[in-house]
């Protein structure tokens, strides 16, 4: 159901839309609720955002849309004023994340238990569409390495998590369940060159350029591509004059022939 702010009008949300009724007793679902500039859709399944919605898209500052399954975050546009969008435990993967719109007064925003993985390519979105964004929290993403997305990770796996997110969003002053202490600013200013992936530069005589990138069959390999001639080679054919019987091994210092 949907209440209105000031108003006494109750709205049932089914499968063919928003269809009124003033009798709030006959309720069998969750309620969507707006009210003073905040809206509540929770646990009602939903992959989109609910039309009434939109009726006060400029009055909303706050959606909550807890426990569904949205799919879809184009429609945010329409909310010019909002400044805390709550989205645990949704559909949210890396594709859906990546047509989150900008939105400059959004200072809150909380993905838990979502499906995304990739943090660098969220990180940039985050970065360059919410100019604002002071409270992130990604807990039980794998895109957030702790216990509650993988077994695997532990504490180190998270702090370095921490570091990651704190060196591209430097407005950050929360992350997912504590703020974010001035230690950890100056650890990550510290260690922030050293997270970033190093790819060394092929030189420009290499000969890997040869082959086209947009070749599927490519494999790639260390030897060179282009056998050479006899007579080029630099390899030498000899014996050697040094034969080497182990008795200055190491290992033979402390193993007798009866324990071999």
């Amino acid at each position: 159901m949907l209440i209105m702010a000031n108003e006494s009008d109750y709205y049932r949300c089914s499968d063919n839309g928003i269809t009124g009724t003033t009798d709030s007793d006959n309720d069998d679902g969750a309620l969507i609720v707006v009210t003073d500039g905040q809206a509540s859709c929770i646990g009602l399944d939903l992959n989109h955002f609910p039309e009434s919605l939109y009726e006060h898209k400029d009055d909303i500052r706050r959606i909550d849309l807890t426990f569904n399954l949205i799919t879809d975050l184009k429609p945010l546009s329409e909310f010019h004023v909002l400044e805390e969008l709550i989205l645990d435990n949704n559909c949210i993967t890396d594709d859906v994340i990546g047509d989150l719109p900008p939105l400059p007064q959004l200072h809150t925003l909380s993905l838990n238990k979502n499906k995304i993985c990739d943090l660098e390519r969220l990180l940039r979105i985050l970065n360059d569409r919410l100019p604002s964004l002071t409270y992130l929290s990604l807990l039980g993403n794998q895109a957030c390495p702790n216990e509650l997305s993988s077994v695997d990770c532990g504490e180190e796996d998270y702090k370095l998590y921490r570091c990651r997110v704190i060196s591209q969003l430097p407005l950050l002053q929360f992350l997912d369940s504590r703020k974010i202490s001035e230690k950890e600013r100056l650890e990550s200013r510290n260690l922030c060159a050293f997270l970033e992936p190093i790819r060394p530069p092929l030189d420009e005589d290499s000969e890997s350029k040869i082959i086209s990138k947009d070749n599927s069959n490519f494999i790639y390999s260390p030897l060179p591509h282009v056998s050479k001639s006899s007579g080029q080679h630099h390899g030498t054919v000899g014996t050697s004059k040094y034969s080497y019987h182990g008795k200055h091994s190491e290992g033979n210092r402390f193993i007798r022939n009866h324990e071999l």
